[in-house]
């Protein structure tokens, strides 16, 4: 996790106000079984018919942090017609780190911890943020690298739901 950590810190400087998008030939979005920090299981399957965003980001890293009010904003204008955002925390202290960055950003969404084998089955995340955008039908269909703002990412998910 330290080499991760290390390559993503250098990239997330890169990163804090540019953006790599890129569409994806759709893939088949890994599955995964990630705990929140109260114990809840959420099982990438189990959001099926569902819009899914993967945002893998840390508590530490700038442009994560400026892009959380943008997504929260899009989260509570869509939820309710079929979006869903899962946050997948790299940060090495874990919930130690992430519970309170969760309560003073009021992150709504589900966070759950990652870890190499998620990052690695994601295409080795080599920098964050990096948000996929999964259709209902579990494909990933955009991949983005950077800090996005609220209202391209608003233009990703809309036509998705």
């Amino acid at each position: 996790m330290k080499n991760i950590v290390a390559v993503l810190s250098a990239a997330a400087l890169f990163l804090l106000f540019t953006g790599i998008s890129r569409n994806t030939t759709e893939s088949k979005a890994p599955n995964f079984s990630l705990r929140t920090n109260d114990g809840k299981v959420v099982k990438l399957s189990s959001l099926k018919g569902k819009t899914v965003v993967l945002n893998f980001w840390a508590t530490w890293c700038g442009p994560c942090r400026a892009e959380i009010p943008g997504f929260l904003d899009v989260y509570g204008k869509y939820k309710s017609k079929g979006l869903e955002i899962v946050g997948i925390s790299l940060d090495e202290g874990g919930w130690n780190d992430i519970n309170p960055f969760v309560k003073k950003y009021n992150i709504t969404y589900p966070v759950v911890l990652g870890n190499n084998d998620i990052a690695r089955e994601y295409g080795n995340i080599e920098a964050i943020p990096t948000t996929f955008i999964i259709d209902k039908k579990g494909m990933i269909v955009k991949q983005h690298v950077g800090y996005m703002k609220a209202s391209d990412f608003e233009a990703l998910v809309k036509d998705l739901l």
